[in-house]
């Protein structure tokens, strides 16, 4: 999810991270008040910070979720799950999409968009 989306869908945001509790996500780490933010990364030669929605730990391994919702910019989420994947890759994190029900379409058209096939998706 990109920043102007953050307190539409804060909800939804809420909604993950219990999910991920009850599934066994430890030190969960999420862009939202009550928990501790996750690392930010400064987009080299511009102003736009990505930070990924939600980070957690479980049996081990880092994990790095985001929010899979319409957005009036998809072009900026495409490039933000771009580097997610790209970094999870180098350091052998997983990364995932949370999606919820009327965003299935945007979700799946975007991953064949920008050819990014691997990633899971998780459906709430």
């Amino acid at each position: 999810m990109i920043p102007q989306d953050k307190e539409k869908y804060a909800e939804e945001l809420n909604q993950s991270i219990s999910y991920l509790e009850n599934l066994g996500y430890s030190n969960i780490k999420a862009d939202i008040k009550g928990y501790d933010s996750p690392k930010s990364y400064l987009k080299k030669g511009s102003k736009i910070n990505v930070t990924p929605d939600i980070v957690a730990d479980k049996e081990g391994r880092k994990h790095i979720f985001d929010l899979s919702l319409k957005s009036k910019k998809p072009r900026l989420l495409k490039s933000k799950w771009l580097f997610l994947n790209s970094l999870s890759q180098l350091k052998s994190y997983r990364f995932r999409l949370i999606t919820t029900r009327g965003h299935y379409k945007f979700t799946n058209q975007t991953i064949d968009d920008i050819n990014l096939d691997t990633v899971k998706l998780l459906k709430i």
